[in-house]
């Protein structure tokens, strides 16, 4: 593949074996500051972009993430193609804790939050074809990272995207169930359709931290998902260095 690779997703993504920090870019934006600077990284004598979605430390909910701002900062910095990483809980049977899934579909349950470029301010109102969320191209190159990795992945699913900060109910997640939705995240709209309105190809690589509510029979932790997140996210950077050398090759 030819153009740039970014990652938006937590500040541990940048501790990958060969990656060098050159550059922290403060970019200004037309829909204000981004979540955190960008960061401009060499990998195999290649550019690679991260940006931190809920800042640095991690501060930002996700309902006041600067999704526009974040992913304008990516494209004006020749971003073309983006890796989403989200943390997420499981719904369906086969989502337990710790699986790593590369989602195929959307269901947007959030709301208020500002998603789109085309507000009649910045840019014309206009509408962009959302039927398929995630690109292609961007989704097979996850699945070979993952297969070079050694990684297991669930190549397909629905992600459901709630409003947050605060888990669902457990007949929040009855509905979303029997909506078709396999995860539930809280970061995956209105990111996936900016980058498609800013012509990124962009897909996610989910990892489930957690069953969701009523899937389990006590309490959701935040010990449980750090946990899980803690181990989770050392196959994710496995996988990335994987995309990465593919990429660029």
């Amino acid at each position: 593949m030819s153009g740039t690779l970014a990652i938006i997703g937590g500040t541990g993504l940048t501790e990958l074996p060969g990656l060098t920090i050159m550059k922290a870019h403060d970019e200004q934006t037309p829909f204000g500051a981004p979540s955190a600077p960008v960061l401009e990284g060499e990998m195999y004598g290649q550019r690679v972009l991260f940006i931190a979605r809920h800042g640095h430390p991690h501060r930002i909910p996700p309902h006041l993430v600067n999704y526009r701002a974040n992913l304008w900062a990516l494209q004006k910095l020749y971003a073309t193609d983006i890796l989403a990483v989200n943390a997420v809980g499981g719904i369906s049977r086969n989502m337990k804790a710790g699986t790593l899934v590369i989602p195929q579909q959307i269901i947007d349950y959030t709301f208020g939050r500002e998603g789109t470029i085309y507000d009649g301010d910045y840019a014309p109102v206009s509408h962009i074809d959302f039927s398929y969320p995630y690109s292609d191209s961007m989704r097979e190159l996850i699945a070979r990272g993952a297969s070079t990795a050694g990684e297991k992945v669930i190549n397909g699913g629905v992600y459901g995207v709630t409003q947050g900060p605060r888990l669902e109910t457990a007949a929040e997640i009855f509905r979303m169930e029997n909506d078709g939705c396999d995860i539930v995240g809280m970061t995956g709209m209105p990111e996936a359709s900016l980058a498609r309105e800013l012509k990124l190809n962009y897909a996610s690589l989910s990892l489930v931290v957690n069953p969701a509510a009523g899937k389990s029979s006590g309490a959701i932790t935040i010990r449980q998902i750090d946990e899980n997140l803690s181990t989770g996210i050392v196959r994710v950077r496995k996988i990335i260095d994987a995309m990465v050398k593919d990429f660029y090759a």
